[in-house]
């Protein structure tokens, strides 16, 4: 054998070596994907089993009284509903989606695409630090702040403050999520667009806001759903009310969260099963906007 020939099969692998290592790389394989499998079950059981008991023990309360009816005052008795609870969750959702969602957009798109400028640390800080906040917290502050009217503006408890806190809650959620989001919309797309001539402007509304379009609606609905189940900033800033309220200002707010907290702390049968619905209606409310959503902006997508 000459000497190219003993080099060439002393450090060429042989066909046997590559079979083993792809026969190992498939086990590997399958190992990785059975335990991801795994962990989705053990994260998806516990959802699953809420979901179930919240149906189970909310469906034979709901019915077209308790969607068309305001709280009634005894606990004791039977009937009613939480259109009032309704009402109030739908103002001050929205008037915190209003305010969180542009101002949580827009500190991320500045961070990701203005990243070398001053203040780009402490945006970053104070929205980790903001994420990390108690909501009794935040309640607190917009309590001292406009319910008291120490900064020599008073809205009282209403649905102005109460939209306020959980705009508050919602902010560094919208934030952080969007800044991923954004991150991974390719700096290619960016290029070519600076190739052509766009200005920096352009760029961001044209090319990276509409190609994130479909995470920045997530990260939105995850906020949205965190907002529209607190209760805490609410006990201090909306108060609660019987009857639907149409005002913004210097009127105390219901909210399904406040309604489905008094209700179920308390000892009567009849309060705990309009909990039970209203926990159930606060769980189709929260899935019909996730589901409204998602389908304009895939319909934006599509006209695109």
């Amino acid at each position: 054998m000459s000497a190219p020939a003993r080099l060439a099969s002393t450090e060429a692998p042989s066909l046997g070596v590559f079979g083993r290592l792809a026969r190992r790389r498939k086990r590997r394989d399958r190992m990785m994907t059975a335990v991801l499998l795994v962990a989705v079950i053990l994260a998806l059981v516990p959802i699953i089993l809420i979901l179930i008991e919240v149906i189970r023990r909310g469906i034979g309360a709901m019915n077209w009284e308790f969607l068309t009816s305001t709280q009634i005052f005894s606990q004791r008795r039977e009937g009613g509903g939480y259109l009032n609870g309704l009402v109030g969750t739908l103002y001050m959702v929205t008037i915190a989606t209003l305010v969180a969602v542009p101002l949580g957009v827009g500190s991320a798109t500045y961070v990701v695409e203005y990243k070398d400028a001053r203040l780009v640390p402490f945006i970053q800080f104070f929205t980790d630090v903001m994420t990390g906040v108690p909501s009794i917290f935040i309640g607190l502050y917009i309590y001292t702040l406009l319910v008291q009217g120490n900064i020599g503006l008073s809205v009282g408890f209403s649905t102005l403050a109460g939209g306020l806190a959980l705009s508050l809650l919602m902010i560094p959620i919208v934030a952080r999520s969007s800044e991923e989001v954004l991150r991974l919309v390719p700096d290619d797309l960016r290029n070519a667009a600076y190739g052509l001539g766009a200005r920096r402007w352009q760029v961001v509304t044209q090319i990276v806001l509409p190609t994130a379009r479909s995470g920045l609606i997530t990260g939105s609905m995850l906020a949205i759903g965190r907002a529209a189940g607190e209760t805490a900033p609410l006990l201090l800033t909306a108060l609660g009310a019987f009857t639907v309220v149409p005002q913004l200002v210097n009127a105390p707010q219901s909210a399904l969260p406040l309604i489905i907290y008094n209700e179920a702390r308390g000892p009567f049968e009849a309060a705990h099963a309009r909990a039970w619905a209203g926990a159930l209606e606060l769980m189709l409310l929260v899935l019909l906007v996730t589901i409204v959503a998602r389908a304009i902006g895939r319909g934006t997508e599509i006209e695109q």
